[in-house]
């Protein structure tokens, strides 16, 4: 389950929080000791009764293992750890190339948990609800056909959206309020796109068919050649505002075969339900995302990645991996 490691963070720090209540206690009992002893010489009938309390602080405090202080020592750290993940900022590693260029294998990212909705750790149940997503928007979500596993992609249709995807051209075109029907769609969103241009990735298969999934990406400076490679085109591309850019393969056609139908729908198009979103790559053709697998749901969304706070490279034939500080930043 995707929530485990949240459910042992919680166990602990509840533990820890027993053992530091009972740390509390003792320290709070020997204070009411030191009181009785100030009030001493006016309370002198209160002998029996400090004497009592003292015996009973110093009993304690001698048969208290000591291992109790040190577990009860990490509770306010496993505290400050429990909110800030599960409530604050999340951080995650970009483990594959399908959001290049706009994140790169070695991306270490923050996720804002409370973009979405303030939502219960351990049943993802929203608590409190703040906003939702925008298209645009890139977001970390957990995959609806294995929620043990965390994707991220980008934002490009909301409920209610007709997305149609044109396998030539590969654009993107979305129209909103189609939930009812063709005829209450509205005018269609104005996309627009630049023209390609080289990139600076290139992606290296390991065997000579383009269509081999085993590939790896490099950025190298333009007319570098490396066998096996294929330069990735690159375009801008606006999306309801949102400017960003995004990679295709040159030559490469879409296995629309195996695209997620909809029985209402045309191959390629989908109107999104409600409280579900359609997410996609900017590595267009080398992302798996809502054409294959379909709708994402509200429940699924764990945040909104904002900013880049560590990148490194990791190079065949080098004992530390090289640092990309000028990553470091703000994600659009």
């Amino acid at each position: 389950m995707a929530n485990v490691f949240t459910l042992i963070l919680a166990i602990a720090t509840f533990i820890t929080g027993i053992f530091w209540l009972v740390e509390c206690f003792k320290l709070v009992l020997l204070r009411y000791c030191l009181r009785q002893k100030r009030c001493q010489q006016q309370h002198a009938d209160a002998i029996t009764v400090r004497t009592r309390v003292n015996y009973i602080a110093i009993d304690v405090s001698s048969h208290m293992p000591t291992f109790i202080k040190s577990i009860a020592s990490f509770f306010p750290i496993l505290l400050l750890v429990f909110v800030v993940r599960s409530f604050i900022f999340e951080p995650f590693q970009i483990p594959s190339g399908s959001m290049i260029p706009t994140l790169l294998v070695g991306d270490f990212i923050l996720v804002k948990k409370f973009s979405y909705g303030i939502k219960d750790p351990i049943t993802q149940t929203t608590l409190i609800e703040i906003g939702h997503p925008k298209r645009g928007d890139i977001v970390v979500f957990k995959y609806p056909l294995d929620p043990s596993l965390y994707y991220i992609k980008r934002v490009v249709g909301l409920p209610g959206d007709r997305v149609s995807y044109d396998l030539v051209n590969k654009c993107v075109m979305v129209q909103p309020s189609c939930a009812k029907g063709q005829e209450y769609c509205t005018m269609a969103l104005p996309i627009t796109y630049s023209n390609f241009g080289p990139s600076d990735f290139v992606q290296i298969f390991n065997s000579t068919s383009t269509a081999d999934a085993s590939s790896v990406f490099l950025q190298l400076p333009p007319n570098t050649h490396v066998d096996n490679g294929v330069r990735l085109m690159q375009r801008k591309e606006s999306l309801d505002g949102v400017v960003h850019h995004v990679l295709t393969l040159p030559g490469q056609k879409d296995q629309f075969s195996i695209y997620y139908q909809q029985l209402s729908s045309s191959l390629a198009e989908w109107v999104v339900p409600q409280e579900a979103y359609f997410m996609m790559g900017d590595n267009r053709d080398n992302s798996a995302d809502s054409r294959y697998w379909g709708f994402v749901s509200e429940r699924n969304l764990v945040g909104k990645a904002t900013a880049i706070w560590m990148s490194v490279d990791k190079q065949e034939k080098r004992w530390f991996p090289n640092v990309r500080f000028s990553r470091i930043g703000g994600i659009h």
